[in-house]
């Protein structure tokens, strides 16, 4: 699927790849095209791709809309993505719900012909196509609507007529009603398509920002879960990468000042200018320097368009895991310290201390930490933020992350972030207060080999 969405992006681009294709399903957690391994789609609904413009910044379009959009976006058309499970049939489509309003009138039916005539429920009526849009698209409400006023119509003629008594005028006024609940749900509907085709956009530009973290570096297995404070975000102001270096990988995890998209800014500045020059320095203390000095040009740069500008600053973890040595190197700049996860223990790598976070520029290079430690074959390492181990259940309590962590220590980097993702939000009530990160780490006795699956 992802390769045939990558191979139609190429063609509507003018043969140009796409970065990678980012696809929405219709159900929660059903998501593919992030990779050629399969998935439980039942319907995918919507597909983005993004490629670059020959000004270095990724753009995007959507196979489903329907209109081309500004200039620097291509919209892909005409491209049928759909992919149905055994079994379920194209009905299957329209909600069992519809039951509801046709049940509703045939109630109806039964209850006004028997009714006395001073009782008067004709009205009701107009309850089945109002409740349709709920649960249904305009061509299923419009068919409500029609059936609701031929219903009305025999009502009409078993009670005396179509022009006895007030009959007109409750047969005008129930048109006229269900013609207005059909155009309230065209309208909706188009407005549905208009906001998802702009989630669908925001989520392959900030998909392009925070670029998943290869699988494996090396003998690295690495794995990662986001978990932003915004609900309609994917990502916010807490960030990770990773990149190879001649003899190793350089990781970095950071937390900037602030949530959600409001501090995507820093986050955006910060991760670019280490995966530019992360391989360039020799040491981290350098490198963390150098990092140091671009958050606080940016900052004054900034500073008179945006007035909290000087209060901002990035709390920042690297680490530097040669391939052939079983040590890791750390510099923490005013970060939670990471976890070991040795055997049966859990042990929090506090080091030398912390120099104060990014941005603030009160460090020389010399003065930054430089703390290495063990990190052997089996061995994992554990990276988050501080919306993990800030996290309150309902009666305020923090998420005690190391005691939880310490249950699962056996299992993969990838199982492992699982459970932390649902013990986390079953923890915080399903939701955060602030963004969270996790990156889980482990050492293999795997060669160095720079394996990119996973990524588009």
């Amino acid at each position: 699927m992802a390769a045939r969405l990558r191979e139609f992006g190429a063609q509507a681009v003018g043969g140009e790849r796409p970065l990678g294709v980012v696809v929405v399903a219709d159900r929660a957690g059903a998501v593919d095209g992030l990779g050629d391994r399969p998935g439980p789609v039942r319907r995918i609904v919507r597909a983005v791709a993004v490629w670059r413009t020959p000004y270095g910044g990724p753009v995007g379009g959507s196979h489903r809309a329907g209109r081309a959009g500004p200039r620097a976006w291509r919209i892909l058309d005409g491209m049928d993505v759909e992919r149905r499970s055994v079994g379920e049939r194209p009905w299957g489509r329209i909600p069992a719900l519809v039951l509801v309003p046709i049940g509703l009138l045939a109630v109806l039916l039964v209850v006004i012909v028997r009714s006395p005539e001073s009782i008067r429920l004709g009205p009701l009526l107009v309850i089945a196509p109002a409740l349709t849009p709920s649960f249904a698209g305009p061509r299923v409400t419009a068919v409500v609507a029609a059936l609701t006023v031929a219903v009305g119509l025999l009502i009409a003629v078993l009670r005396g007529g179509l022009t006895a008594g007030n009959h007109p005028a409750q047969l005008i006024a129930l048109t006229v009603l269900c013609m207005m609940v059909v155009v309230f749900a065209v309208v909706r509907e188009r407005r549905d398509r208009q906001l998802a085709r702009a989630q669908s956009v925001a989520e392959a530009a900030q998909r392009a920002l925070l670029r998943p973290i290869p699988e494996r570096i090396g003998p690295l297995q690495i794995a990662t879960v986001y978990l932003a404070a915004e609900r309609e975000a994917q990502i916010g102001g807490d960030l990770y990468t990773a990149t190879r270096t001649a003899d190793g990988a350089r990781v970095i995890v950071g937390d900037v000042r602030g949530k959600g998209l409001a501090a995507v800014g820093e986050s955006a500045l910060l991760l670019s200018a280490f995966r530019l020059i992360a391989a360039q320095h020799e040491t981290l203390p350098h490198l963390a320097w150098t990092l140091d000095d671009n958050v606080g040009r940016y900052l004054v740069d900034f500073a008179e368009t945006d007035r909290e500008a000087a209060e901002h600053f990035v709390t920042a973890l690297f680490l530097d895991i040669p391939d052939d040595a079983p040590v890791a190197r750390m510099t923490n700049c005013g970060h939670p310290p990471p976890l070991l996860l040795r055997h049966d223990r859990v042990v929090s790598l506090d080091g030398a201390g912390a120099a104060p976070p990014l941005g603030l520029g009160v460090l020389a290079a010399a003065d930054y930490p430089d703390d290495t430690f063990p990190f052997e074959i089996g061995d994992t390492l554990l990276l988050y933020t501080d919306g993990v181990v800030e996290a309150r259940d309902r009666s305020g309590a923090f998420y005690p992350f190391a005691d939880r962590v310490a249950r699962w220590v056996g299992s993969t980097p990838e199982a492992l972030v699982n459970h932390i993702r649902r013990d986390l939000l079953a923890h915080a009530g399903g939701r955060l207060g602030d963004d969270a990160a996790v990156v889980a780490i482990r050492r293999t006795d795997g060669r160095s080999e720079h394996r990119l699956h996973g990524l588009l």
